[in-house]
């Protein structure tokens, strides 16, 4: 089991988001004394008798004048058996981007939904937007179970309904847990309540401590190595006169020193003849750990290549079909003529076909739209300048994604994934 876990929220306005982060901070003893002083008078001030745990979330002043969420925020957090990394995302439709960004990296989402309201649309939208980013664990917690009248029969039927949602979606039972919470008065946050006699599972915190998470979601090891090259590294002092080394961080895969290896996408094969970090050489690296790599060959390596293992190393392309998540205010169409951004790589590309746009709500696929527009997931066609090495997003997150960005202001316009995600999440046309 992993001693961080990488989790993000989700859910909808008004579901009680960022005071579920606020109890969980709290309750964790992640909060200083002054800033639980700050709130207590600020809630006081709003005539309130217990503190509004939100106000230790909602930092920025729109937020807390809104009572929303608009931004992503990173919280930090932990317990004596882990370590915790939260995003903390938006809940309006208009910030679903925000929600696809604080996701993207995540190993659990927690998806709250209010138990009055039950699974509504922004539910069946988040849900759908968890499982093409390949989320590999769900917590559905049934937030405000206290405001119902029959909590045990309003629990049993969004519970029921969500399930049904998630089996469609991909996910195995065993990997979404369902819980009823108060985050106002702490029910099944830290630990579990007498309030919920018809709930015998874990609290929160308890289920977030335990649950088997792989720490390198969609498989780092399950491929070789990737190695997108991020800087050369060629002193020319005195005491490093021919030095030459290639900086980046481990993308996939393991590599070890005297591996052969390829470079991508000329061709070149070569071996590892060191593995360099500030603290000395090592032996091997492991994904997610930032080396850099001494060949045996003096070859042509630039930024923006891969080292790739020899063995069932990818062929680059220059044409591919991608799911994206459509971030711009202005609509995409087909020509449009943008930059991609892939692991160190930022190339020219021109966007060919609108393929289909996703019905989240139906889980069903729009054949031929004219244009994707704000917040919409679709299937596209796209051709590149520079060929890219690229894996597809079901079989590594971090090879298999990709950004689109406006080349005149720099803006992000979408996120991508390598392949077809949306064959997955689509039940009906």
């Amino acid at each position: 089991m992993s001693d961080l876990l990488r989790l993000a929220t989700a859910g909808s306005v008004d579901d009680g988001k960022s005071t579920l982060v606020g109890r969980l901070l709290y309750d964790t003893k992640s909060v200083l004394a002054d800033q639980i002083d700050a709130v207590t008078r600020a809630s006081v001030d709003k005539g309130l008798s217990t503190p509004d745990l939100s106000l230790l979330v909602d930092g920025l002043r729109a937020e807390r004048e809104q009572g929303i969420t608009i931004d992503v925020a990173y919280r930090y957090f932990a317990t004596p058996k882990r370590s915790f990394v939260l995003a903390d995302t938006p809940g309006h439709v208009q910030y679903t981007r925000n929600t696809v960004s604080g996701a993207s990296t995540a190993q659990l989402v927690i998806l709250l939904v209010d138990a009055r309201k039950g699974v509504i649309e922004q539910t069946r939208r988040h849900a759908a937007v968890m499982a093409l980013l390949g989320v590999p664990k769900l917590v559905l917690a049934v937030n405000k179970i206290d405001l119902v009248d029959d909590p045990a029969g309003v629990y049993a039927k969004i519970t029921a309904e969500f399930s049904e949602l998630t089996a469609k979606l991909g996910w195995a039972p065993e990997d979404v847990q369902e819980i009823p919470v108060s985050a106002l008065h702490g029910d099944n946050v830290a630990s579990r309540s007498e309030n919920t006699p018809y709930y015998d599972g874990p609290s929160l915190i308890e289920h977030l401590e335990s649950v088997p998470v792989d720490a390198d979601v969609h498989g780092r090891h399950e491929i070789g190595l990737r190695f997108p090259v991020q800087y050369v590294i060629r002193p020319r002092t005195a005491e490093y006169p021919d030095y030459r080394g290639y900086a980046g961080q481990v993308a996939a895969g393991l590599v070890s020193k005297g591996d052969e290896v390829v470079v991508l996408p000329s061709g070149t094969r070569t071996t590892v003849e060191r593995i360099d970090t500030p603290n000395g050489e090592l032996v091997s690296a492991q994904p997610g750990r930032s080396v850099t790599l001494v060949l045996a060959d003096d070859v042509d390596v630039s930024r923006g290549d891969v080292i790739a293992a020899a063995v069932g190393a990818p062929e680059p392309i220059d044409a591919f079909d991608a799911t994206v998540c459509w971030l711009g205010d202005k609509p995409l169409r087909p020509g449009a003529r943008l930059l991609l951004k892939h692991g160190t790589r930022t190339t020219q590309a021109i966007v060919g076909a609108l393929i289909e746009r996703f019905d989240e709500q139906h889980l069903a696929a729009d054949p031929g739209p004219e244009s994707l527009s704000l917040n919409d997931i679709g299937r596209i066609s796209v051709r590149v300048a520079d060929p890219i090495v690229a894996d597809d997003y079901s079989v590594n997150r971090h090879t298999g994604s990709f950004l689109l960005i406006d080349p005149a202001g720099g803006n992000t316009l979408a996120a991508g994934l390598v392949g077809d995600a949306l064959t997955a999440v689509e039940v009906g046309a």
